[in-house]
């Protein structure tokens, strides 16, 4: 459950203000779309695409749900969220997504097999 806090935490800081500065909704919204992304990813990403490939495959997947989950909640809620703020924003993202990925990646190595 740390993991999921951790990467709570981790697209908390990089979405919420992407999402407050390039649209128009509050910080409200871009605490529960945060959420929800985090949510997603980190059953998708992490548990299931991360254990069974690597970081890279990983990463890019993240990135691609990160971007198509940004166009449907702004299409759907009619938010003002272009595809260069959600290139962007992904872009961001994704760099963030690597450096976590790398981290749960020494996290799983055996402590034997760290020194």
């Amino acid at each position: 459950m740390n993991l999921f806090l951790l990467k709570l935490v981790l697209n908390g800081i990089v979405l919420i203000p992407f999402l407050y500065w390039f649209t128009e909704i509050s910080i409200w919204s871009s605490i529960v779309a945060s959420i929800g992304l985090t949510i997603i990813a980190y059953f998708i990403g992490d548990l299931f695409i991360l254990r069974a490939t690597n970081n890279t495959i990983a990463t890019i997947s993240d990135a691609i749900l990160a971007a198509a989950y940004l166009w449907a909640v702004s299409a759907t809620l009619h938010w003002s969220l272009g595809p260069f703020e959600i290139l962007f924003t992904v872009v961001v993202l994704g760099i963030a997504e690597f450096a976590y990925h790398r981290v749960l990646g020494e996290i799983d190595k055996p402590v034997r097999q760290r020194s």
